[in-house]
């Protein structure tokens, strides 16, 4: 007989399983076995897409609305073209944790008599397919937030920045997985189980917008939406060969997200885009919810316009090699020597970084992560009584092991905002623009060994924006890397620890893996992280 909390965790996979449009399933026999890694191109390999689909799939979402301005493609067309791929991409990767596929189609008829109507587009993201992270809420719909307790409740509205989205002209299609707790970076929960990568299913696609980085990296939505209080966003766009952005903390609404700790506001979660094609699209995304002014509503928000930044060359970017915890794994060495490399034939002025107190960073922002020594997470979980997953356990030891008193919430308040300062002045004393760094220690992490994140929490402690794009390289099978020579680790464990999830196997372990880069701006300069990142990610890959 199943417990309880099994029963309860059916709901959610039912809403699942009678979400899907059956006429796009695949047969069981048409798919790629299961020890096939890597299946990110299986929609073009297998020849049960028309070209038209897999033209309209593989467009940027700034070249989906040209195109249906100018009449060539209808949104009807482009929406039910990437539902099938969405379709397609849950069967290989369980990304999604509901389809919207009657309301989307619904509403790209809508958009498209308007068109025919009016001959003008709604908005900057006329008809433009937008997968969403499922804790962000979407209206009479359930939001559970990864917990079999909240597995019943119901979004009594849409949350902000999907309303702003949807003025703009956005078609949500597909909602999308989440773990446990919203704590790792890998995607795993008890309700609709774990999220695979695209460019290798042993690996993780990164967490907590997991479902996210699958939906981005196999090119079901063109955009999608997560959240990012450690990594969750980066993480995902890295793992997957995608593009994603962290934005300065209190750009985007985040009224309608669901979260375990509300009020929570010593380190602040953001919610922000990842777009499949290129940084443009980043930019689209948050121009088009910007322009319509959200701190109208959301009186937490600064009025703080989208400026029209334009990409130049005309800057200083430091590389960052290595945070002085862990040691980064060979591939990511290589694809920032490749980087420097490519910068610098450019005409862009390059230097190095050295990381600043990283150690310290991670030893405050892992004591604000569960102020209440996680006793609101764990008492949700008890609620259940689900299982509690091991990578949940792993968050719940960064806490204290008693609850955050004032008096120490006031000291780490104290010791955050000294070291954002002196963080800013260290970039403006160097005269460094822009820091080029990791996104993670490797690659990607195998399904269940994620546990170091402070290539990118050190930007949310630090509230600096932050962009992730593809290198254009990736892992191969045979692949050798001399830059292992000369490795000694650490005292600190964490960095022999992470060592040797490479050193064990090496390449074999991660073949096909993108390796994603990371870089980041200063507080509240978003627009200008956006344009250089643009440029970088386009010397690094013309075109993109």
């Amino acid at each position: 007989m199943p417990l309880p909390w099994e029963i309860q965790a059916q709901k959610a996979k039912n809403i699942l399983a009678n979400s899907i449009p059956q006429q796009w399933l695949i047969p069981a026999d048409k798919l790629p076995p299961a020890d096939e890694k890597n299946v990110e191109d299986f929609p073009r390999k297998s020849g049960l897409f028309s070209e038209h689909e897999l033209a309209i799939t593989e467009m940027s979402a700034t070249d989906l609305v040209r195109d249906m301005g100018s009449g060539k493609l209808t949104a009807e067309e482009v929406v039910k073209a990437f539902l099938k791929r969405a379709v397609v991409g849950h069967q290989l990767l369980n990304f999604a944790t509901e389809f919207l596929a009657d309301r989307a189609i619904s509403r790209a008829r809508e958009l498209d008599q308007y068109f025919k109507d009016t001959g003008k587009l709604v908005g900057p993201l006329h008809g433009v397919p937008i997968s969403v992270k499922e804790h962000i809420g979407i209206k009479d719909l359930t939001c559970n937030g990864g917990y079999v307790a909240w597995v019943d409740d119901i979004a009594t509205e849409d949350a902000l920045l999907l309303q702003c989205l949807q003025k703009a002209g956005a078609v949500f299609h597909v909602r999308t997985n989440q773990p446990q707790s919203l704590m790792h970076l890998c995607c795993s929960n008890n309700l609709t189980g774990t999220t695979l990568n695209p460019y290798n299913r042993t690996l993780s696609p990164g967490g907590s917008s997991g479902g996210e980085g699958a939906s981005t990296g196999f090119k079901c939505a063109p955009l999608g939406v997560g959240t990012d209080i450690g990594g969750s966003i980066r993480c995902p766009a890295a793992f997957c060969g995608s593009y994603g952005f962290r934005p300065t903390a209190l750009r985007n609404p985040m009224l309608g997200i669901k979260a375990p700790e509300p009020g929570q506001e010593a380190i602040r979660g953001v919610v922000g885009p990842l777009a499949s094609q290129n940084v443009a699209d980043l930019e689209l995304f948050q121009r088009a919810v910007l322009d319509q002014e959200p701190w109208e509503i959301d009186t937490s928000l600064p009025p703080v316009p989208w400026r029209r930044v334009q990409p130049t060359k005309e800057m200083t970017v430091g590389i960052m090699w290595d945070d002085g915890i862990a040691h980064p794994h060979p591939p990511v060495t290589r694809a920032l020597k490749h980087a420097r490399s490519k910068l610098e034939a450019a005409g862009v002025k390059v230097v190095d970084w050295e990381p600043y107190k990283h150690d310290h960073g991670w030893d405050i922002i892992s004591k604000m992560y569960f102020p209440d020594a996680a006793l609101l997470n764990r008492s949700m979980i008890t609620a259940s009584g689900e299982p509690t997953l091991p990578l949940t356990s792993w968050a719940f030891k960064y806490s204290q092991p008693n609850p955050l008193t004032i008096a120490e919430t006031w000291t780490l308040n104290t010791q955050r905002d000294i070291y954002r300062d002196e963080y800013q002045a260290l970039m403006r004393s160097r005269g460094v623009d822009f820091i080029l760094c990791p996104a993670y220690v490797g690659v990607a992490a195998v399904m269940g060994e994620s546990h170091y994140w402070n290539y990118t929490a050190i930007w949310n402690i630090l509230d600096q924006p932050a962009v992730v794009f593809p290198s254009g390289l990736s892992v191969g099978n045979d692949e050798l890397e001399d830059t292992e020579e000369g490795y000694e680790p650490r005292l600190n464990g964490v960095d022999e620890r992470e060592w040797m999830k490479w050193k064990v196997t090496g390449a074999k372990r991660y073949e096909g893996a993108p390796v994603g880069l990371q870089l980041v701006g200063k507080h509240f300069r978003d627009e200008e992280t956006l344009a250089a990142a643009r440029f970088v990610s386009e010397v690094l890959l013309p075109g993109s």
